[in-house]
């Protein structure tokens, strides 16, 4: 029970009691709050590995895409007819 004083003891008790109990939660909630800051940074670079990811699949498909186009676009018929008159 609290020293008597010219407030209330019930008071005062409240009072105590409240703070103790801001201060004993005070460690918990800022372990919370670590967690979760931490659990939305791991979040956020998995989410740019995907999207990093998803991007270098797309360039690599424009690469394939002009090398199979530069390919099919040499004119096969006059380098026969040019291999042809040079071992002829």
């Amino acid at each position: 029970m609290a020293f008597p004083t010219a407030v209330n003891s019930q008071i005062t008790d409240s009072v105590t009691q409240a703070n103790t109990q801001v201060l004993g939660l005070a460690p918990a909630t800022a372990m919370g709050n670590l967690l979760q800051a931490t659990a939305q940074a791991l979040a956020n670079a998995a989410h740019n590995a995907t999207t990093s990811q998803q991007q270098s699949n797309i360039t690599a498909q424009a690469a394939t895409t002009m090398g199979v186009t530069t390919l099919y676009s040499i004119d096969t018929s006059s380098d026969a007819v040019g291999t042809k008159q040079i071992y002829a």
